[in-house]
């Protein structure tokens, strides 16, 4: 039986979903889905990435890729109950740009690394710690992780004041068997953290991997609305809603973002589970060939695309653990 009462829902429309628009989301509508899951009872809402427009092109991207705290604050004008979160990368961000939490209206930070960096990733904890911020590290590609680096990095994390470390399966390769493992190994080896999970849905995974987690104690669960999200997106906020229903969630307001916005949005881009993403996912291959063939003339030749990913000559190395 899922304990309900121990979820937090992280709720990264405005961040992942930036990936497929460029994060251009009108302020309007980023009030409207801070009330909106205000209203949900979701905790957490992110509401982009914190990196640095210094140490990154930034060109074109909407405001939510760089958030800046003045700019922030004429957005959400009345923090509600639900908390607001950001993410860096490492190598992305300038420390000097982020405020003492006190000053700002973040309340989470979240720093996104490979495992060989993990140490860089857990140097930024402990700086974003030490300003008042609650934090966590969330491992990319852990499909392609091995054993040994695995179990190295979590004597560093043990170490470390974050709060959250994340399972992300960045190519939505993993299914319940690997969400099982995976957990019962974070739980074991890392005994004083709390777990999150962010997952992808490129084989339709995302919100059954997601449960499954929840139901052996991952506290942390990402999604976004409409699933909104890179490539084939998240877990849907709306779904996750649902199952975890109770007196906390609502998933009417959530319901109205959809109506309201989304809908066009999605006549707009492309994210979801679409073909050439679930060849990929089923590949556990990183999503850019995907995004590369969709943006191309050739979007819907399927058969040539994945013969392209499984003959010999072209393929990439496939790592399976």
């Amino acid at each position: 039986m899922v304990k309900h009462h121990q979820h937090k829902i992280l709720d990264c429309t405005i961040r992942d979903g930036g990936l497929v628009n460029d994060w251009d989301f009108s302020v309007e509508f980023v009030q409207d889905m801070y009330r909106g899951l205000s209203a949900a009872g979701v905790e957490y809402m992110e509401i982009g990435y914190k990196n640095s427009e210094k140490l990154l092109k930034g060109g074109s991207s909407g405001p939510w890729r760089f958030l800046n705290e003045s700019f922030l604050r004429d957005v959400i004008t009345k923090k509600t109950d639900t908390k607001l979160s950001a993410l860096v990368d490492i190598g992305r961000v300038d420390e000097n740009d982020i405020l003492p939490r006190e000053d700002s209206l973040l309340d989470l930070i979240r720093v996104a690394c490979y495992i060989k960096d993990v140490d860089k990733g857990l140097e930024l904890v402990q700086k974003f710690n030490s300003m008042g911020y609650e934090t966590s590290l969330n491992i990319m590609a852990l499909s392609h992780v091995m054993e040994n680096e695995l179990v190295e990095a979590f004597e560093e994390i043990n170490k470390s004041p974050v709060d959250v470390v994340y399972i992300v399966d960045s190519y939505g390769s993993m299914d319940h068997k690997d969400i099982d493992y995976l957990v019962t190994k974070f739980q074991r080896l890392l005994p004083e953290k709390e777990l999150g999970l962010h997952m992808h849905n490129n084989l339709q995974l995302a919100f059954a991997n997601t449960i499954a987690g929840a139901s052996k104690g991952v506290t942390f669960l990402d999604s976004s609305v409409y699933g909104m999200g890179r490539a084939a997106g998240n877990c849907t906020t709306e779904l996750l809603l649902s199952y975890l229903k109770g007196a906390r969630y609502d998933i009417r307001p959530v319901l109205e973002i959809i109506e309201k916005h989304m809908i066009t949005m999605r006549q707009k881009w492309d994210w979801g589970y679409l073909i050439p993403y679930m060849i990929v996912g089923a590949l556990d291959e990183h999503p850019r060939t995907a995004m590369a063939q969709l943006s191309s003339d050739e979007r819907n030749n399927f058969v040539e695309f994945y013969d392209r990913l499984t003959s010999v000559e072209t393929a990439p190395i496939i790592h399976k653990n």
